[in-house]
C-alpha cells in the first residue's frame, strides 16, 4: 500500500502549528531543539521531523540552522550602495554569489524625491573580528563598479525575529504592553574550541539530521566530545552569542507549489531627536508586525534618519497601515518624528554571512588580497566612502 505523500503546503494545518514555533519561538541553545519544537507546538515529535525533514526537501523550508548573534561575534553594518542604473544586476549577483560576507542582498526602491532613493541596492555585511568593514566595502565597490556606499552599523537593536507564519491575521497596531528589550552589540572574544564549536554548530541542517539527539554529528565534526560541545554551546548562550534554532522559510519567492510566505518587504525609517534613540526604539520594537528593529545612523544621504524597521506582509496597504500605526504610537508618547520614509524591498536573496577570521583570511587569498592589508586600522571608521 502506498503511503500518502507528507504535507509540505505551509497552510496544513499541522505545519502552520509546527512553523509558527520552529520559525523563531526556539531561543538559545538547546540540547534537543527538535523536541522542543514538538512541546511547544503540540505536535507529535515523529510528525515534527517527518513535517520539517518534507517541507526542508521539497524547499519550502529554505534552511534549518542555529542563528547566531552575530552583531556580538564581528562587526556589522546595514549598507546601502549607490550603482550605475545597468550595473545593479550584476552587483547584485557578486554580492550575493562572491562575498560570503554579505548577507541580505536587496534591491529597494523608494519614491526618486526622496532622500537616499538613488542607493538601490542594499546589503547587510559581517566582517570577522580584527578586520575592516570600510576596506571591505572599497574591495566590494571597485569590484562592482559602484559610485557610493553608506555604512550603517547598528548600535542598539529592539526586535530581532522572523515568525511570517506566526504573523499573518496579524491585528493593525498589535503591540506588546511593555516596551521593547534593549539588545547590546558588543563584541565577544572566543578561544580556539568556542569559534570550532561555533563553526559546527551554525553550518546548515541536511535533511537526514533533522532527528533525535541532532548535536552529536556537529561534536564528532568539532573533534570533541559530545557534553564538551553542549556545555560549550550553553556557555556561548549564557554570552549572548547564540540566537535561535530556526526553520526559515522564502520571504518573497514562490514556494515549490506556487505559494507565497510573503508579497512585500519594507524598510521603515524614521528620524528622532538626538538622545532619544533608545526611547524610540523600545516604542518601535515593540510593534509584533516587525521582524527587525534598530538604531542605525542614516547620516545626511538619508536626512539623518536613526530608527529603522523591518515589516512583511502579503498586501502592500496592509503594510503601511502597520507603519502608519506605529508612527501614531510614536506621537501618542510624546516621540516627535522629524522625518519618516519607507524603502520597498524588490529583488532579494539571503545567505548567512560568514564571521570566521579563518574565512575571512582565505577568501582575501582567493581574491588576491594581502589579508594584513584588510585589517581594521586604529583610529574610527568613517561610516561613508566613495570610490576614487
Amino acid at each position: 500500500m502506498t503511503r500518502a505523500p507528507v504535507p509540505i503546503q505551509i497552510d496544513d494545518p499541522i505545519n502552520a502549528k509546527v512553523l509558527a514555533v520552529s520559525e523563531d519561538k526556539i531561543q538559545g541553545f538547546q540540547r534537543e531543539p527538535l523536541l522542543e519544537i514538538s512541546r511547544q507546538s503540540d505536535v507529535e515529535f515523529p510528525v515534527v521531523i517527518a513535517r520539517i525533514q518534507a517541507m526542508l526537501r521539497a524547499g519550502t523550508i529554505r534552511r534549518v540552522r542555529q542563528t547566531l548573534m552575530a552583531t556580538n561575534l564581528a562587526p556589522g553594518a546595514l549598507v546601502a550602495w549607490q550603482v550605475p542604473h545597468g550595473r545593479i544586476d550584476a552587483a547584485f549577483d557578486y554580492m550575493f554569489q562572491q562575498d560570503p560576507f554579505s548577507g541580505h542582498v536587496v534591491v529597494r526602491s523608494a519614491d526618486p524625491a526622496t532622500p537616499g532613493s538613488s542607493y538601490k541596492l542594499w546589503t547587510t555585511l559581517k566582517v570577522p573580528q580584527g578586520y575592516s568593514m570600510r576596506k571591505h566595502c572599497e574591495f566590494l565597490l571597485s569590484e562592482t563598479g559602484g559610485e557610493h556606499y553608506r555604512l550603517m552599523p547598528a548600535r542598539r537593536l529592539f526586535a530581532l525575529g522572523v515568525g511570517h507564519i506566526r504573523r499573518r491575521g496579524l491585528a493593525v497596531g498589535s503591540k506588546a504592553e511593555i516596551p521593547a528589550e534593549v539588545i547590546g552589540v558588543d563584541v565577544v572574544q572566543l578561544n580556539e574550541l568556542e569559534w570550532r564549536v561555533l563553526m559546527a554548530l551554525k553550518r546548515e541542517f541536511e535533511p537526514e539530521e533533522i532527528r533525535e539527539n541532532p548535536w552529536e554529528g556537529r561534536a564528532n565534526e568539532a573533534g570533541v566530545p559530545l557534553e564538551t560541545f553542549c556545555r560549550t554551546a550553553e556557555e556561548l548562550n549564557r554570552r549572548k552569542v547564540i540566537g535561535r534554532f530556526s526553520t526559515f522559510l522564502e520571504h518573497v519567492k514562490p514556494l515549490a507549489e506556487g505559494q507565497r510566505v510573503t508579497r512585500f518587504n519594507a524598510l521603515f525609517h524614521w528620524a528622532v531627536p538626538p538622545g532619544r534613540e533608545i526611547e524610540a526604539g523600545r516604542e518601535v520594537g515593540r510593534h509584533h508586525i516587525l521582524t527587525h528593529a534598530y538604531w542605525r545612523e542614516g547620516g545626511p544621504e538619508f536626512r539623518n534618519v536613526n530608527i529603522m524597521a523591518v515589516a512583511h506582509g502579503m498586501d502592500r496597504d496592509l503594510v503601511l497601515r502597520h507603519k502608519t500605526a506605529i508612527d501614531e504610537h510614536l506621537r501618542s508618547v510624546g516621540m516627535p518624528i522629524g522625518y519618516t520614509n519607507v524603502f520597498w524591498g524588490g529583488r532579494s536573496e539571503i545567505k548567512p554571512s560568514e564571521i570566521s577570521p579563518f574565512a575571512y583570511r582565505d577568501w582575501c587569498e582567493r581574491a588576491g588580497l594581502d589579508p594584513e592589508s584588510m585589517r581594521e586600522e586604529r583610529m574610527a571608521e568613517p561610516a561613508m566612502a566613495s570610490a576614487n
